[in-house]
């Protein structure tokens, strides 16, 4: 994965983001609006298949929610290597976002139901959508 990682991307490469929820309409919606700005999207719908995406490649950011079957969001964090951890914004519609974001070492967080202009804040925080 070396050559692939966030860090070793070259300049002006369009940034990677998966996309981690179970519910099907945010999943796409989600994907939609960050394909619209620019962003490489994967997607999936839980935990497991999220850690599937990664052994293709490490994304710039995860947009994880922390409720889901199979695999949760708590899960999928914690077995992240620290190492090879790419920045991680929680998503959930629990009061204590900020808390949970936190255990788990998240770069950000943001509350359901959010705005556009939210959403969009906290990825590009997070990444640009390309380097120049």
């Amino acid at each position: 994965m070396g050559g692939d990682s966030p860090k070793h991307r070259k300049r002006g490469a369009v940034r990677r983001v998966l996309v981690v929820d179970d519910d099907p309409d945010i999943l796409d919606a989600l994907a939609e609006i960050l394909e619209v700005e620019g962003y490489d999207v994967q997607r999936a719908r839980n935990g497991r298949e999220a850690l599937q995406r990664l052994e293709q490649g490490l994304p710039d950011l995860v947009l994880l929610d922390l409720m889901m079957p199979v695999m949760d969001g708590w899960e999928f964090a914690r077995s992240l290597a620290p190492g090879a951890r790419p920045p991680i914004i929680v998503l959930s519609a629990d009061r204590n976002v900020s808390v949970k974001a936190k255990e788990i070492g998240a770069h950000g967080w943001l509350a359901k139901p959010f705005e556009l202009s939210e959403l969009l804040a906290a990825v590009r925080g997070a990444v640009p959508a390309e380097t120049s």
